[in-house]
């Protein structure tokens, strides 16, 4: 087990929620933005369309950040495999531990949703979810041992 790292912030505009992104954006962040009618499906930069949207996650290899309408405002979790110091943000306790496990996407001749499902590089061209190298980061309680949140992340192509 790793050691793992988990903040939260909360009442964050729009604006600064996408100030946030642009800051922890890297080479190989993606993207996963849900309004109420719709989903961005998994994108390789932000969709415009979508953003702000209700709620959405940005991930890479080392984090996820994830933000949700809250009200009128924004409140996002960061979930870490390395240490932060962003400001406005409180770390929710001091015992996580993360490992990483492979992620499996849904076979797109079977859909289970209305439209297709969407992967999108990063100049808005279809990408086939076999050329991304996602994963799966487990964090768990190190006192009690259960897992509290899973965080998509990319792996290695190795």
């Amino acid at each position: 087990m790793n050691k793992g790292f988990v903040y939260v912030r909360s009442r964050l505009s729009s604006d600064e929620v996408k100030k946030l992104l642009e800051k922890l954006a890297t080479e190989d962040s993606y993207y996963f933005v849900r309004s109420p009618h719709a989903v961005s499906g998994i994108c390789m930069k932000l969709p415009d369309e979508f953003f702000p949207g209700f709620e959405g996650q940005m991930f890479d290899s080392d984090r996820e950040l994830r933000w949700k309408k809250q009200g009128s405002a924004y409140e996002a979790l960061l979930l870490s495999s390395v240490a932060a110091d962003l400001e406005g943000f409180e770390a929710i306790g001091k015992n996580w531990e993360y490992c990483d496990r492979a992620a499996y996407f849904h076979d797109l001749n079977e859909p289970k949703f209305p439209k297709t499902f969407m992967y999108k590089g990063k100049n808005d061209e279809k990408i086939e979810s076999n050329d991304i190298s996602i994963g799966q980061r487990y964090f768990q309680d190190k006192r009690t041992a259960t897992v509290q949140f899973v965080a998509l992340t990319v792996r290695s192509k190795k």
